[in-house]
């Protein structure tokens, strides 16, 4: 298995300091933010992130992003897209930049739950992907629909029925242990076999779940925190060990949203702890 880190991870820094900083720690690949994203006060994960590319302008900066990634003697695990299956135009172009960055895969949106029955969410989501599958296969990659909650995909069932069919050289799967805390949880073992030529990629975070509140008619309220790779609900070590023994060796990708240690010590330390993993 090879490290990466996914930009939505390193909002503090630029471009230029996330690949000089990973490689200086011995990281040996990149997954870019890419999203046409809302400005911030202060750089966050998800607004003024100033390691996000934006899509308006990414086949622009194709020969930049490049070139950056190249001189730092790192690789690209893969593109993080922010598009929907459903957004043509903007797959289009992410598919295309993929290929030409050599990124070989790139994720794609798939419908957040928005009170829409399911079945007809779901319904349409396969008829999109029938149209993504194969338009990465023209681009020569692969699209990736990621484990998320509050989704139609949060479990790895709920992957494989939706990409079911469809040519897994196209299309694939990010299996994302911190997601599945929060929703979809299944056995690992059997997710990652479940999923079989599907997976395709693997993000890591921890989470755990937290009372925060008590109703005056005794019912407690839970909230989901992203937690710190050792000290988070799953067992990463043991996810590491799982993704071994069903024949995983792909990327494994770092998307640590805990704020406990500065960016720079934080990454550093989740380097060294997946490595004590292998």
């Amino acid at each position: 298995m090879r490290f990466s880190v996914f930009t939505a991870a390193t909002p503090d820094w630029t471009p230029e300091e996330a690949v000089t900083r990973l490689a200086d720690q011995g990281w040996e690949g990149v997954e870019w933010r890419v999203v046409d994203q809302q400005d911030a006060p202060e750089p966050g994960f998800w607004a003024g992130n100033r390691c996000t590319w934006p899509l308006s302008s990414l086949r622009g900066d194709v020969p930049r992003i490049r070139k950056l990634t190249e001189e730092a003697g790192l690789a690209m695990s893969g593109i993080g897209g922010y598009a929907s299956c459903h957004e043509r135009d903007d797959v289009e172009t992410l598919l295309a930049a993929t290929a030409e960055l050599g990124a070989g895969r790139v994720r794609v949106r798939t419908p957040g739950l928005d009170g829409t029955p399911y079945p007809e969410l779901f319904d349409g989501a396969r008829r999109a992907f029938a149209w993504v599958a194969e338009r990465a296969a023209h681009h020569g990659v692969k699209a990736l629909v990621e484990l998320h909650h509050q989704t139609i995909v949060s479990s790895a069932s709920a992957a494989l029925r939706l990409l079911d069919g469809l040519d897994p050289a196209a299309v694939g799967v990010i299996h994302d242990l911190g997601n599945l805390v929060i929703e979809g949880g299944e056995d690992n073992r059997a997710g990652l076999e479940m999923l079989g030529p599907y997976l395709a990629h693997v993000h890591v975070k921890n989470c755990s779940w937290y009372p925060v509140e008590t109703g005056d008619d005794g019912t407690v309220r839970w909230e989901h925190r992203w937690d710190e790779l050792p000290t988070g609900q799953v067992d990463v070590h043991g996810y590491l060990r799982t993704l071994r023994e069903v024949g995983y060796d792909g990327w494994v990708t770092l998307e640590d949203f805990s704020t406990a240690r500065p960016l720079a010590e934080r990454t550093a330390r989740d380097l060294a702890y997946l490595r004590a993993g292998l």
